[in-house]
């Protein structure tokens, strides 16, 4: 294999002119934790109401929620990118769909949306999973020491499944981070799309994304880490949840 290895082509300056391609590539990982950060706030927040909303006891609300859920975890995210990019603005009165086609920064909140709200519904099973997983005790003794149910879920509920769904929301996560890379189809220059810009500028392609990779493991592996001390910190001692023989 013919190939040149030069793996100080990061410290060269870029077309651009403004940077380094190291610089390029920095820029890249603050664009897919941007995206993945506030994504995975939308995520959460929705994901939490939906996935309570789906253990309520009015089945009206639950078909909703339901219709929630299966409606953005069975589209390819690929598919809901394009359709938050390029439809989305084109429904909305001419006014709207215009403005947000003219911001500067558009791609960005395209992606926020359409990862917030594909995550959400997976966020979304893994909540309704830890409450269903409680013993039915629990929510019983919210209702005898006289709680509402709106009361009994926030204090018993959902602090305790909040414990059990601990390792499944880390690999959400994970996955938050990693599918962030699927903004590039629609311009946005996070950590992936730089390095094709870079392989793309100086042809050196397996440094470029060589580079890409190991980043995504440090990043990853400090996510991994982060939740885990996490996890430990408001683990209850002897909590077992009903079903398991014990831990997660």
């Amino acid at each position: 294999m013919n190939y040149h290895w030069n793996w100080r082509i990061f410290w060269e300056i870029a077309p651009d002119g403004v940077g380094t391609y190291m610089d390029t590539l920095w820029s890249g990982l603050m664009w897919t934790l941007a995206t993945a950060g506030c994504a995975w706030i939308i995520a959460l927040a929705l994901g939490l109401v939906i996935g309570t909303v789906r253990t309520l006891p009015n089945k009206w609300v639950v078909a909703a929620a339901n219709a929630y859920v299966e409606l953005f975890r069975n589209i390819p995210l690929l598919v809901q990118m394009f359709l938050w990019y390029f439809v989305m603005p084109e429904l909305l009165p001419q006014a709207a769909g215009d403005w947000l086609k003219s911001l500067p920064n558009s791609a960005f909140i395209t992606a926020v949306l359409c990862l917030g709200t594909f995550t959400s519904s997976r966020v979304a099973i893994q909540v309704t999973t830890g409450i269903q997983a409680l013993p039915r005790g629990q929510k019983m003794a919210g209702t005898a020491i006289g709680l509402t149910l709106p009361q009994t879920y926030r204090y018993i509920l959902l602090p305790m499944a909040g414990r059990v769904i601990l390792p499944p929301l880390t690999s959400e996560f994970l996955n938050i981070i990693k599918n962030s890379s699927v903004a590039l189809t629609i311009g946005l220059m996070e950590l992936t799309a730089s390095a094709r810009a870079i392989q793309e500028f100086s042809f050196q392609v397996f440094e470029a994304f060589s580079a890409a990779t190991i980043i995504y493991v440090v990043v990853n592996l400090l996510v991994v880490v982060l939740m885990h001390l996490i996890e430990k910190k408001v683990a209850i001692p002897g909590f077992i949840v009903a079903g398991s023989s014990g831990g997660h």
